[in-house]
């Protein structure tokens, strides 16, 4: 199934729908301010071992990101700051950027296994925003990938829908998507380091 959605204004009545599919345990493809991602509710492993599979990765291993809505949603599932990572976020959110934070004991266990760290996003586009807001926990996101060497994202919400509508319960069009991924910012030990720079620019 493929569902329209215009971020500008989303439909709160399909941003429902949206969240119904992922509160049981579905499967979708949604827009962010970068590129076209797979997600599912953090919640459900099952779900998370779908889009591993679709991926060709490995679940328990893989570096997920995770959406939230809000910095203080973000700070359920972390451990606190100092001041210049915190005025650092809060500066830069929502924008095209993954900040690699130090996650607490609230992550599910499926996440705090293998890494004691998460990336997590604040896209600047409000259909995820609302979807999280309205599901009332995180989402996964992982990048779209296309096979073909020249194009390296799917930027297209028909040509996704065709490629893996049979294998994930949804997909968001929300309007073509950009080619380029968010920018890496590694926070740990309170530090700031750019791992990866993307279409995100850093505002210190």
């Amino acid at each position: 199934m493929i569902i329209k959605v215009y971020s500008d204004n989303p439909n709160s009545k399909v941003i429902a729908q949206i969240a119904d599919v992922i509160a049981d345990g579905g499967v979708v493809v949604y827009p962010t301010d970068t590129v076209y991602s797979f997600g599912c509710s953090i919640c459900h492993p099952k779900a998370i071992e779908r889009i591993a599979h679709i991926k060709k990765v490995d679940a328990k291993k893989y570096k997920f990101s995770i959406i939230f809505d809000s910095i203080s949603h973000i700070t359920h599932y972390t451990k606190a700051v100092n001041n210049k990572v915190f005025k650092l976020l809060k500066k830069n959110l929502p924008g095209a950027f993954t900040f690699i934070l130090e996650s607490n004991n609230e992550l599910p266990k499926f996440f705090r296994k293998n890494s004691k760290t998460i990336g997590v996003r604040i896209p600047d586009n409000n259909i995820p925003l609302e979807i999280v807001k309205l599901l009332g926990e995180p989402i996964i996101s992982t990048s779209v990938y296309d096979e073909d060497e020249v194009i390296e994202y799917t930027t297209d919400p028909e040509l996704i829908h065709e490629k893996y509508g049979e294998l994930i319960d949804l997909v968001v069009d929300g309007g073509y998507g950009k080619i380029d991924a968010s920018t890496i910012v590694d926070c740990t030990n309170n530090e700031i380091e750019i791992l990866r720079q993307g279409v995100g620019e850093l505002q210190e």
